[in-house]
C-alpha cells in the first residue's frame, strides 16, 4: 500500500537533470530513507536524461514511498517506443554504445523494475526495498529460582560520572551524591584521579587515564567517600562523543556487591543450567560464541567488537585488526582497542618483505619481546606494548587481514593463546569479508552519485574563479577536512589560489601557513602522494608561538607571529595526513589538489581513489575555465580598442554617449559612436548602425570609425566623407556589411548657439527638443551606405541654440519590442519630451531606462545614445 507520494515535472532541459536529482534526493531524506537515496539518484539521473536529452520531452518523475520499498516512475511524452536490437550476450560488451546505459543500471542496482509504452509516451519505473532493521534481544539469561538471583539494597543507586578529555568531571548525579557523599557542586571541575582509589600498581597494567581512554572499559575500583573512606566500586566505562565532536567518557558505578547490575553477561555463559544445550548452541554458532549477538550490522561495529572481545579472551592489554587491500600488497588499520586509534587508523603497512615489515602476516606468530626484533611490527612502536600474537584472517585460502592481541609484559603468549585466536579468526574471517564487500559496495554506489553531481557542477561554469570555489567545496567536508588548490600557470612557479575549511575560523590560519611553506614540486604522476610540509610548519609554529609567550622565543625578526592558540589551532588542523594529487590537463599539470586531515588522522585509500576521480574532471574544467578566460579577455582587449577613446571636450557643448552591445560578453557589437577634433572650432560626431551583430559587425564597426576620422581630418565634407567610406565597404567584398550612419560636424558660435552639419545616410533622424518641450527631427533621410558604388548624398544645416537638445539613437532603440508592441519613432519621441530642463547625460540616461522598462526581455540588439545639449543663457 502507498503511504506518500510526491511528484514533480521537469521542462526539456538540461539542467532539469540535475534539479530532478535534487528533488529524488530531498523525498528520500525527508522519508527517512538514507540507505537508498545513492542507487535512487544514480538510476533518476540515467532515466530523466533519457527522456528530457533522448526524447526531448517533459519528464514526469513521482515517488511512492510503500512500508517495505519505494518506487521511483519516470515518465516522457515520446509518441514513439524504441527497442534496441542487439544480439544476445553483446549488450553489455558494447563500452562504446551508450543507448540503454539506464535500464542496464537498472537490472544492476534496482530490486525490480519495468517499462510501460502508451500511445502517448514511456514510462520507466523501479523499485528499491528498504534494508531490514532488525529489532531483538541483546542477550538473556535463564530463569532462576528467587533464592539465587543476586542480591542489591531495597533502592539500587547507579552513579553516573561524566569526565571530558583531561579527566574533569563535567557531571554528577544525585546518585553519585548519595552513594559518595560529596554534592555535585563540590566535585564538578575536579579530576576523577582525586576521587578514584585505582589498585593496579603503575607500569604494570592499565591505569586510570589509559582506561578512560578506551572505547569501553568494565572492572572494579575504589571510590573515596566524604569522610576518606575508599569504596568498592564496580565500574563501567563508555567513550563517546558530542554532537561537536568533542570526546568524553560516560562512567556507571555501582556498589562492588551488586556488580551483576552493571557486570556484562559472560561469554560462555554461566555455570548453571542445561550444559548440554549451552555447549551445543557453542558448538552450532560459534561465531557469536566469540563476537556476542546480536551481530552488528556496520564493519566499523563489527571489527571494534572483534578487538574488543580478541583482548578479553586472551587478557590483553591492547588489540588491532587489519584489512588487506585487494592485492593483498598492503594492510590497512581498521580498528584498535587500547591504542591511540585516531593516529593509527587507515595507515598502511606492507605486508611482506621491506623496511616496515609487518612480521609474518600470513602465518599465526607469537613475539615474545618486541624489544629484542625493532620494527616486527611497526603499528606497536612508541606504545609501550613488548609481546604481541598476530593470526591471519583467510577466506578461502586468500589473506583478508590481520587479527593481533599485545600486552605490556613481555612473554604474555603462548603458542596455544595463538590458537585460540586463529580459531576466533577462523570464525570470524567470513563475516568481516562479507562486510567489508558490503560497505565498498555502498561506498562506490554513493561515489558513482557524488561524480555525477561532481561533473555536473564543474559543467555550469566557466569561470576559473567559480570552479576553483566548487573544487574545494565539494571536497571539504566529504572527502576532506581541510583544502587548498594551486594554479600553474605556463612557466611559473606553482600560486596558491584557494584554500577552504570546515570551520571558517581556521581558513586564514591555514591559508598564512600555506603561504610560508614551499609548494609541493609538480608531478604528472597519477595518484596521491603524502606531504608534509604543512603539518611539519605547523608544528614549529605552534612551538615558537608557545615559546614566546612564556618570553624565551626569538621575535621573529620584528614580525609579530600567531598567537599561542591560533598556532595551536592552526597545527591540530592541518597535523594530520596532508596528500597532493596533480590536475592534470591536456597533458599538461596546471595545478595541484591538496587534501588534509586533522590531528592524528589518515586518508582511506577509497576516500584517496575518489579524490583522483574527482581532480581529473576538476583539471579538465579548470583548464576549460582558463580558455574561456583568455579567450573572453583577447576578444576584450580586440573589441575596446573598437570603441573610441574618452569623449572630448566641447566647449559650450554638453556631450554624453550611452552604449550597450548585445550578447554575452560582447563589449561592441554592430552599433558604434565617435566624437572627436577635425580642426580648431570644428568638432566631428557620428553614430552609426552595421547590419548584424557579433565579431563580423564589430569588423566594419572597426573600419568604419577609423576611416571617418582620417577622411574628416582630410578637409573633405560630409557626402565626400561618406562616399569614400562606401567605397572601402565595398571593397571588403563577401565580409562588406550595410551601414546607416549619421555623421555630421559640430561649430560652437559665440553667441552660445551651436551649427549642425549633418547627413543622415538611412540611419534613425536625429530629434531636437526645444526648451518648451516641442520635439522634431533635424535631418532628412538619404540612402545608406555599403549597397551602391554610386550614392548621391548632401549635407543639411541646422542650428542649435541655448537650452535645445539634440538626440541621436541607432534602431536598438526605436525597435525595442514587446510583444506586437514596439516603441518606434513616436515613442522616443514622447520620451524625449519629458526631458526638458535635463542635462545631456540625464537625457540619455532617461531613454535608456524607459527602453529597458519597456519590455521585461533583456534586449536583443545593440544600442547606441548619444545627446548634445547647449546649456541655456543665464537670465539678464
Amino acid at each position: 500500500m502507498i503511504t506518500a507520494r510526491a511528484a514533480a515535472t521537469f521542462e526539456p532541459v538540461g539542467r532539469s537533470v540535475a534539479v530532478a536529482r535534487a528533488f529524488v534526493r530531498d523525498t528520500l531524506h525527508g522519508w527517512g530513507f538514507a540507505d537508498v537515496v545513492d542507487d535512487a539518484v544514480v538510476l533518476t539521473s540515467e532515466l530523466v536524461t533519457n527522456a528530457v536529452v533522448h526524447a526531448g520531452t517533459a519528464a514526469d518523475v513521482q515517488c511512492l514511498r510503500y512500508d517495505t520499498a519505494v518506487r521511483v516512475e519516470v515518465a516522457d511524452h515520446y509518441p514513439e517506443r524504441e527497442v534496441p536490437m542487439q544480439p544476445r550476450g553483446r549488450q553489455f560488451r558494447d563500452t562504446d554504445n551508450e543507448g540503454g546505459r539506464g535500464l542496464m543500471l537498472c537490472t544492476a542496482l534496482a530490486t525490480r523494475w519495468g517499462v510501460e509504452y502508451t500511445p502517448t509516451g514511456k514510462h520507466v519505473w523501479f523499485q528499491l526495498d528498504l534494508p531490514e532493521r532488525p529489532a531483538g534481544t541483546r542477550s538473556a539469561g535463564p530463569l532462576l529460582p528467587t533464592a539465587v538471583l543476586p542480591v542489591a539494597d531495597e533502592r539500587v543507586r547507579v552513579a553516573v560520572v561524566q569526565v571530558d578529555r583531561g579527566s574533569v568531571i563535567t557531571r554528577w548525579n544525585d546518585d553519585a551524591a548519595d552513594l559518595f557523599g560529596h554534592p555535585a557542586s563540590d566535585i564538578v571541575g575536579k579530576s576523577l584521579a582525586d576521587l578514584a582509589a585505582w589498585p593496579q600498581t603503575p607500569g604494570t597494567g592499565i591505569g586510570l587515564a589509559d582506561a578512560l581512554q578506551l572505547s569501553r572499559w568494565e572492572g572494579t575500583y575504589g571510590m573515596r567517600d566524604a569522610a576518606g573512606r575508599v569504596l568498592p566500586v564496580y565500574g563501567s566505562h563508555l567513550r563517546v562523543r558530542d554532537s561537536a565532536g568533542e570526546p568524553s567518557t560516560v562512567c556507571l558505578l555501582v556498589r562492588a556487591e551488586e556488580r551483576a547490575v552493571l557486570q556484562s553477561p559472560a561469554r560462555n555463559g554461566g555455570s548453571g543450567g542445561d550444559s548440554g544445550t549451552a555447549q551445543r548452541g557453542k558448538a552450532a554458532d560459534a561465531f557469536e560464541g566469540f563476537i556476542g549477538t546480536p551481530t552488528p550490522d556496520d564493519l566499523d561495529g563489527l571489527l571494534q567488537r572483534t578487538v574488543e572481545r580478541a583482548r578479553d579472551m586472551l587478557d590483553g592489554d591492547a588489540a588491532y585488526l587489519l584489512l588487506a587491500t585487494d592485492d593483498e600488497t598492503e594492510l590497512e588499520v581498521r580498528a584498535s582497542t587500547g591504542l591511540p586509534s585516531a593516529r593509527q587508523r587507515f595507515a598502511r603497512v606492507p605486508v611482506e618483505a621491506g623496511t616496515g615489515r609487518y612480521g609474518s602476516a600470513r602465518m599465526p606468530a607469537v613475539h615474545e619481546d618486541l624489544t629484542a626484533v625493532p620494527g616486527a611490527v611497526p603499528l606497536l612502536s612508541g606504545t609501550g606494548m613488548r609481546s604481541v600474537v598476530t593470526v591471519p584472517l583467510k577466506v578461502e585460502g586468500r589473506l583478508t587481514g590481520s587479527l593481533g592481541v599485545a600486552a605490556e609484559a613481555p612473554g604474555r603468549f603462548t603458542n596455544q593463546e595463538a590458537l585460540r585466536l586463529q580459531f576466533a579468526a577462523d570464525r570470524i574471517a567470513l563475516a568481516v569479508e562479507s562486510a567489508r564487500l558490503t560497505e565498498l559496495e555502498r561506498m562506490r554506489r554513493g561515489s558513482l552519485s557524488f561524480l555525477v553531481e561532481a561533473s555536473d557542477l564543474l559543467a555550469g561554469t566557466l569561470e576559473r574563479d567559480q570552479t576553483l570555489a566548487l573544487m574545494a567545496q565539494m571536497t571539504v567536508p566529504v572527502l576532506a577536512t581541510w583544502c587548498a588548490v594551486y594554479t600553474i600557470a605556463e612557466r611559473a612557479e606553482p600560486e596558491l589560489a584557494f584554500v577552504l575549511h570546515e570551520d571558517e575560523d581556521r581558513i586564514d590560519g591555514i591559508k598564512a601557513l600555506l603561504q610560508q611553506v614551499r609548494p609541493p614540486e609538480p608531478d604528472p604522476t597519477p595518484g596521491a602522494r603524502v606531504w608534509t610540509a604543512p603539518a611539519d610548519a605547523a608544528h614549529s609554529s605552534a612551538l615558537r608561538a608557545s615559546l614566546r609567550s612564556l618570553g624565551l622565543g626569538s621575535s621573529n625578526g620584528g614580525r609579530p607571529g600567531p598567537g599561542p592558540s591560533v598556532a595551536l589551532a592552526t597545527a591540530a588542523a592541518v597535523g594530520g595526513e596532508t596528500v597532493v594529487l596533480p590536475l592534470v590537463a591536456r597533458n599538461r599539470v596546471i595545478g595541484m589538489l591538496t587534501l588534509g586531515r586533522p590531528t592524528d588522522e589518515r586518508f582511506r585509500q577509497e576516500i584517496l581513489e575518489l579524490a583522483e576521480d574527482l581532480s581529473r574532471r576538476a583539471a579538465l574544467a579548470l583548464d576549460n575555465a582558463r580558455l574561456y578566460s583568455e579567450r573572453t579577455a583577447i576578444s576584450q582587449a580586440l573589441q575596446r580598442s573598437l570603441l573610441p577613446p574618452e569623449l572630448p571636450h566641447v566647449p559650450g557643448v554638453e556631450v554624453e554617449v550611452i552604449y550597450r552591445a548585445a550578447g554575452e560578453g560582447n563589449e561592441v557589437g554592430g552599433d558604434f559612436y565617435d566624437v572627436f577634433p577635425i580642426r580648431e572650432g570644428c568638432w566631428g560626431f557620428a553614430i552609426g548602425d552595421v547590419c548584424g551583430t557579433g565579431p563580423e559587425a564589430a569588423a566594419v564597426t572597426g573600419l568604419a570609425r577609423h576611416a571617418l576620422r582620417l577622411l574628416a581630418r582630410e578637409g573633405l565634407g560630409g557626402p565626400a566623407v561618406l562616399e569614400r567610406l562606401n567605397a572601402a565597404i565595398l571593397d571588403e567584398g563577401a565580409r562588406s556589411r550595410f551601414l546607416t550612419l549619421l555623421y555630421g560636424e559640430v561649430r560652437p558660435q559665440e553667441d552660445g548657439s551651436a551649427e549642425l552639419r549633418m547627413v543622415c545616410a538611412g540611419h534613425p533622424l536625429p530629434l531636437r527638443l526645444r526648451p518648451d518641450g516641442a520635439v522634431s527631427p533635424v535631418a532628412e533621410p538619404q540612402p545608406l551606405l555599403g549597397v551602391m558604388e554610386d550614392l548621391e548624398l548632401y549635407e543639411e544645416t541646422a542650428v542649435l541654440q541655448p537650452g535645445d537638445v539634440m538626440l541621436c539613437v541607432t534602431d536598438g532603440v526605436t525597435e525595442r519590442r514587446e510583444g506586437s508592441r514596439m516603441l518606434g519613432d513616436d515613442g522616443l519621441a514622447d520620451v524625449l519630451a519629458t526631458c526638458t530642463g535635463l542635462t545631456a547625460g540625464a537625457v540619455a540616461a532617461r531613454i535608456l531606462r524607459a527602453v529597458e522598462r519597456f519590455a521585461a526581455d533583456a534586449p536583443s540588439d545593440d544600442m547606441a545614445i548619444l545627446a548634445m545639449r547647449l546649456p541655456a543663457l543665464p537670465a539678464s
